[in-house]
């Protein structure tokens, strides 16, 4: 066969989340998020992920006394809170069915625990969602990506306390009530085992704001309060909307061992096992032993009560999102190996893969067998919702990008993804790429780790035209989309 066979009804489309482009952080009755006092630092590695994410309560103070955007990239974004129509007309010539973005929490209830929601963010969704069904574009909704109101923060120390779970479930059931009409996929919270490695980013937690108490035993209760708010909206949406489905969602990258030493096959396991312990009680409706054999190990004090382990049990999801971008190997002992500290999960290089810039190691194979691995687990439809590469581009003097680094990446992600729908047996939705146009990376805060079809004239303090420009990725994507349901092997080489 000379063709790969794409499914019917499968989903081609983009993703991005509300933080990262919007911008107009203080507008509309929006009030100050968590990524809206992240700020960009020349002077740390970006490639050291670890350093980049670390946030201290002086450093939030700080940054809500500045009312600069500059190095607060998240603050102004892309623009396209004012850009939405323009950006959304541009991206449909791609010929996009779909696409995944986030409601900014913080723009429908400012300080998070309002009684009332800010009826001018809502009217911005209104119109968004308006615009997105006049030109056929479904929307694929995220309701917690990165971007909790600042204040449930400081005045009950975000997703540790149990009230501000309460809270999100009352902002999930009102967004989900006004938009069910035009929202038919719906994902709780984006990469929910991402807590573990960015506590601050992915729950609002910051580590000196509990002195005296263990802060891993914070980060899993926190997790745990997740989990549960998560899956109350999942039983809201079975109850009452039974035509919508509802998505977990989380991080995967591809582990190998170093090399054929059982042990580094034993550590391979175990750091595979990390992210898939949180799709396991988000499909299967119970935590797994090996998860509670560790919470125990720790000593952790997380408080469960048997109506929240109710609740998890009967709200499952219907479908597995998950993010793809890179793999890493491990090795029980690390003595004399290079180590990465870039990639979401720490490990050391493979030998056999080339790095992008951000020491990401690029890996297509790994995508094609983490579909095999998360299909052959659940049996249940798998949803990429993120795959994509961060690159410095340059504008050239005609105004064109040449990305075709980019290209390659997509061609041969895609191709595997495809060989696996067609070779592997598993159940594919769709496909969403990681980049609408260029936007404020959420792990660095930078603008220069670009990952759009279409470029954004804008550096990483902020200044620039926002002019957009269409890059040569843009033009592939939208020939790639142009064949269908049948798409020529040969288009990949």
């Amino acid at each position: 066969m000379d063709y790969y066979n794409v499914p019917p009804n499968f989903i081609w489309g983009l993703a991005t989340s509300a933080n990262q482009v919007e911008g107009a952080w203080n507008e509309g009755g929006k009030g100050f998020s968590i990524a809206d006092v992240e700020k960009y630092d020349s002077a740390k590695d970006p490639n050291d992920y670890q350093k980049v994410n670390q946030i201290t309560t002086s450093d939030i103070q700080t940054a809500m006394a500045d009312k600069n955007t500059a190095a607060y990239g998240k603050r102004h974004g892309v623009d396209f809170y004012h850009r939405y129509d323009s950006d959304l007309t541009l991206l449909k010539q791609t010929g996009i069915s779909a696409l995944r973005t986030s409601i900014a929490w913080s723009r429908i209830f400012p300080q998070g625990d309002e009684k009332e929601p800010n009826l001018d963010g809502l009217k911005f969704y209104d119109h968004l969602f308006a615009k997105m069904q006049a030109l056929k574009i479904q929307p694929i909704i995220t309701l917690s990506h990165y971007e909790m109101p600042l204040q449930l923060v400081l005045k009950y120390n975000a997703w540790y306390d149990k009230k501000v779970a309460d809270y999100f479930v009352k902002f999930a059931k009102l967004v989900i009530d006004r938009y069910h009409g035009l929202v038919k996929y719906w994902i709780p919270i984006n990469e929910i085992d991402s807590i573990l490695r960015h506590p601050y980013s992915s729950g609002g937690l910051v580590e000196d704001r509990f002195p005296h108490k263990n802060f891993q035993e914070v980060i899993y209760q926190a997790l745990h309060n997740q989990i549960t708010a998560s899956a109350a909206i999942t039983n809201y949406i079975h109850e009452n909307y039974p035509d919508l489905m509802v998505g977990s969602m989380i991080t995967s990258t591809m582990v190998y061992p170093y090399n054929s030493d059982p042990q580094n096959m034993l550590q391979a396991t175990a750091v595979m096992r990390e992210s898939l312990n949180f799709s396991d009680v988000q499909i299967r409706g119970q935590y797994p032993p090996v998860l509670l054999q560790k919470i125990k190990k720790l000593q952790l004090n997380v408080k469960m009560t048997k109506q929240e382990l109710q609740i998890i049990a009967k709200g499952t999801a219907d479908f597995v999102a998950f993010s793809y971008y890179s793999s890493v190997c491990t090795a029980y002992n690390t003595e004399g190996l290079k180590v990465t500290k870039a990639n979401r999960t720490a490990g050391v290089f493979n030998k056999y893969l080339p790095v992008s810039e951000w020491g990401w190691q690029i890996d297509p194979i790994g995508l094609r067998l983490t579909l095999i691995n998360l299909y052959d687990r659940y049996q249940k439809p798998l949803f990429i919702v993120e795959n994509g590469l961060g690159a410095k581009d340059t504008l050239t003097k005609d105004q064109r990008i040449h990305d075709e680094y980019r290209i390659d990446y997509l061609k041969k992600h895609i191709a595997q993804m495809l060989e696996s729908v067609n070779n592997d047996g598993i159940e594919l939705m769709g496909y969403l790429m990681w980049g609408t146009t260029d936007m404020v990376s959420a792990s660095t805060t930078q603008m220069s780790k670009r990952y759009g079809l279409v470029y954004v004239d804008l550096d990483d303090y902020g200044k620039g035209t926002y002019q957009r420009y269409k890059k040569d990725s843009f033009y592939w994507y939208k020939d790639l989309l142009s064949y269908d349901r049948q798409i020529p092997k040969k288009f990949f080489e």
